[in-house]
């Protein structure tokens, strides 16, 4: 059961977060860490990411709220990046960081902003997609 939790959650974890992150995290990986890296594998990308009762893009966007309203930057900025791997769109994007506004504050929508703007450049909800 172990073994497959963690191949389930290393094959969720390369295909949110990219074999290149994950081939980097995997070759700075020391002994201080292997145990952790394991945990993370098994518990976040082999078991919650791994369930069916959400949708990648939905999963992805709970993640980047959440990041956003604890103020974890580098994580959200690796959430954002893998956000393009989920089918993220940025309307709703842009829809959860509002949300983040009203119910975690204005500043940390504000930083979050700043990271999901650098990562869509010439994106972003519009009036009219607000309308659709």
């Amino acid at each position: 059961m172990e073994s497959n939790r963690f191949e389930r959650g290393m094959r969720v974890r390369r295909e949110v977060l990219g074999d290149a992150h994950v081939d980097t995290t995997a070759s700075q990986t020391t002994a201080l860490d292997a145990e952790f890296q394991t945990f993370i594998t098994e518990a976040a990308w082999g078991s919650v990411w791994a369930r069916a009762g959400l949708d990648r893009s939905t999963r992805s966007l709970v993640t980047i709220a959440i990041l956003a309203a604890l103020g974890r930057r580098d994580e959200l900025e690796m959430h954002l990046k893998a956000s393009h791997n989920t089918g993220v769109e940025p309307v709703a994007l842009t829809e959860t960081l509002f949300h983040v506004a009203v119910y975690a504050g204005i500043p940390a929508a504000h930083s979050a902003f700043k990271l999901a703007k650098a990562e869509y450049p010439d994106s972003g909800a519009t009036d009219q997609d607000r309308k659709s």
